[in-house]
């Protein structure tokens, strides 16, 4: 299996997140709870981790870290080898505790942290369908919930409930200054509170490259970081060449939304999407709503046939053609 890459940095936040070997129950009663909960707090202190956010579900959780350091696969990698050593010797059981290696996304706070802290700790209340509201009607079990860090955030934990290495500086996203502190608390109650009835969009929905939840500066870092790895003579893992292409195609596709924004023709922008952007055809026929994917293939064979007859259309097309190769090159 290759492995994941790692864009590590001193201060850089991450989204960490790891399921249940195949897909099974990595926790089977609040005593496993509580032991990963320790856990974490053993590996906050050991490695000097931010720990932002939490949120223990029966077959995976979620993590929001931050890397003084600059050790995340360290200090993750000691936490789930520990956490699966006790595991096992609880449960007179070997082998994997968590399917393949964990995920970690890099994270800008700035601009994902109050979303990713809202999409954290409503994990026990989302419905698997994204598209459909949360229900209006699970706010109290949310609020009764005690294995994430939503209480904490809130206020409403029971004394001793809190970690005390559990770090709540994000809290500053719902109200500014040290000493605003309890208005921070209630907006951040008000804002959860306002997500139940209505669906509440996945902020991993804006990934770039699989691995970047940020703008361009946190983009270009980790590109730059990831290139580092070339020029320092060590070959690149299968994993880094397939990140580096899929890079080079998000960006590709990004320039290309840009490009057709004023292309009054479906036609062209379909074909350009395709011949240019890379996108599968399968892909493409469900966001347009054709059946399957001959239906774009079709509309691509009509359009080429029609730049031979048509000196106008054969001119836009060989425009963005040119102007797609000078962002390339």
């Amino acid at each position: 299996m290759a492995r994941p890459l790692r864009v590590e940095f001193e201060g850089a936040a991450y989204h960490v997140t790891a399921r249940g070997n195949e897909r099974r129950a990595i926790f089977r009663d609040d005593t496993d709870r509580k032991r990963f909960v320790q856990t974490l707090g053993e590996a906050a202190e050991r490695f000097g981790l931010a720990v932002h956010a939490y949120c223990l579900m029966p077959n995976h959780y979620h993590l929001l870290l931050a890397t003084p350091r600059a050790n995340l696969s360290r200090a993750v990698g000691w936490l789930q080898t520990t956490c699966a050593v006790r595991h096992n010797r609880r449960h007179d059981r070997c082998g994997h505790l968590v399917q393949g290696r964990f995920k970690a996304h890099l994270i800008d706070a700035d601009a994902y942290a109050r979303r990713l802290v809202r999409y954290v700790h409503l994990n026990p209340v989302r419905p698997r369908d994204r598209r459909k509201p949360v229900p209006a009607d699970r706010r109290e079990p949310f609020e009764a919930y005690a294995w994430s860090s939503h209480r904490a955030y809130a206020g409403t934990a029971a004394r001793g409930e809190a970690p005390q290495w559990l770090c709540t500086e994000w809290l500053s996203y719902w109200g500014e200054g040290s000493g605003r502190i309890k208005g921070a608390r209630q907006a951040y109650a008000a804002d959860l509170a306002a997500c139940f009835g209505q669906p509440i969009d996945s902020p991993l929905a804006d990934l770039r490259g699989g691995l970047v939840l940020g703008g361009d500066a946190l983009w270009q870092r980790a590109r730059d970081l990831i290139a580092g790895t070339v020029r320092s003579g060590r070959r690149r893992s299968d994993e880094e060449l397939k990140w580096a292409r899929t890079m080079g195609q998000e960006e590709t596709r990004r320039r290309l939304t840009h490009l057709l924004a004023d292309e009054p023709d479906s036609r062209i922008r379909t074909w350009a999407r395709v011949t240019i952007g890379g996108e599968r055809l399968t892909d493409l026929a469900r966001g347009l709503g054709y059946s399957d994917g001959s239906g774009i293939l079709r509309v691509c064979q009509r359009l080429e046939a029609a730049a031979k007859e048509s000196r106008d259309l054969r001119r836009r097309m060989d425009a963005i053609r040119e102007e797609m190769s000078i962002v390339k090159s």
